[in-house]
Parts: structure tokens; sequence; C-alpha cells
């Protein structure tokens, strides 16, 4: 009896960019790929956010400038909502800033929108595996400057309400999120900053200017 071959797991890969030849282009390159299925492309942040429950993907090339929804408040959203998804920003800016602060909001992996066809398949591949990738020459942004500007916006609203001694529940309700995502974010913030308590995020909100200090006047 002569064993067949597996067929390989596809991944379901999403193209959000709102420049339509540049996102048919990508969808071209992907499609040459036979363990890679396009699931949809988008226009922006809010497109991609409303229909992922439907298309399920998972990879989402996400751009950074886009109108209505950029990519960062994007990333955040979705992987506040969708933990498990991969996200890889592909962009024309090869700054060092716009890669670490893209990082910072969660993203796995940045490249270029000018790489060669196979450094997009690897960085999928990569970031399928939970490994970061990152374009050439942008290794240094691996290391964000520490203090609270490297926290996003979402992680210092986060760190306020828990170091006014709010419980996830109250924060959950506070800010309209499941008390889930609030015990995430607890966690994230503890390993970000390497803080083991409660008290020791308190300290460091008020130590970096999140939080007031009792009885500080202004």
């Amino acid at each position: 009896m002569t064993d067949t071959p597996e067929t390989p797991q596809m991944i379901r890969v999403a193209i959000v960019d709102d420049h339509p030849m540049v996102a048919e282009g990508i969808e071209a390159i992907l499609d040459s790929f036979p363990d890679i299925a396009v699931v949809g492309t988008y226009r922006n942040g809010r497109a991609i956010i409303d229909a992922v429950e439907d298309v399920r993907p998972d990879v989402i090339l996400l751009d950074l400038n886009m109108p209505e929804m950029g990519g960062l408040t994007a990333c955040e959203i979705l992987l506040e909502e969708h933990p498990w998804l991969k996200i890889l920003i592909l962009s024309m800016h090869d700054s060092p800033e716009y890669i670490s602060t893209a990082l910072d909001h969660g993203a796995l992996g940045y490249i270029l929108k000018d790489v060669p066809t196979d450094e997009i398949k690897t960085a999928i591949d990569m970031v399928m595996q939970g490994e970061r990738y990152l374009c050439t020459g942008a290794q240094g942004s691996l290391a964000p400057p520490r203090g609270a500007g490297h926290l996003t916006n979402r992680e210092q609203t986060i760190l306020l309400q828990l170091a006014q001694g709010k419980s996830n529940k109250e924060v959950a309700i506070a800010l309209d999120i499941s008390v889930r995502t609030v015990e995430t974010h607890r966690k994230n913030l503890k390993k970000k900053l390497g803080i083991s308590s409660t008290a020791g995020l308190t300290r460091y909100a008020i130590e970096h200017g999140v939080l007031q200090a009792p009885g500080k006047r202004f």
C-alpha cells in the first residue's frame, strides 16, 4: 500500500493596503506559493477588523498609513480581540522609529514593500512559527528605549487604570473590553516592564508620569 502524500497546511493571509495596485501585486506574488491562500484584500484597518471573524486569517499583511484607520491602531485592536493573529507590517518606511513602534504595538514582523518576492514568503513562514522577522538593517529596533514612551497608548491606559487600584473587572467595565483582555494586558505589562507585582506597576506609573503621585500639585 502506497502512502498518500500529506497536503501542506494552507496559510491563510489577508492583505490590508489602501493602494489597489500594491495589494493586487502582493496577492499575485502570494498566489504563486502552493501553501498560501489569500483570503481577502482590504483598504484600511477598520475593514479588516470588521472582516476578521469571517475570513479567519493566520497572517495579516498590514500597511501603516491608511485612511479611516491606520495600521498601528488596527494592529492593537486586532490583537486585543484575536491574540492568535500574526501581524506583519508591510511598509515603505524603513526608519528604526517606524519599525520599533510597530513592534511595540504587537506586530511580529516588518518588511519593506520593495523586498524580493522570496523575502515576503520567508517573513510569513517565520511569523507563523512565532518568530520575529525584521527587514534588512532593522535589527537595532529590537531594543526599544525603556520608559513609558515604549508602551502603546492602550497599554498606558490599562496601566493607569491598574495603578489606580482598579480590579480587572472594573477596568474591563471602564474601557468596555473583556476581563480576559485586561488580564492579558496586565501579564504583558509586567513582562514588558520586568515588574512582578501590581504595587510595582503603580510605582512605575508614578515614576514615569502615567499616574500622579498622591499629594502632588501642579
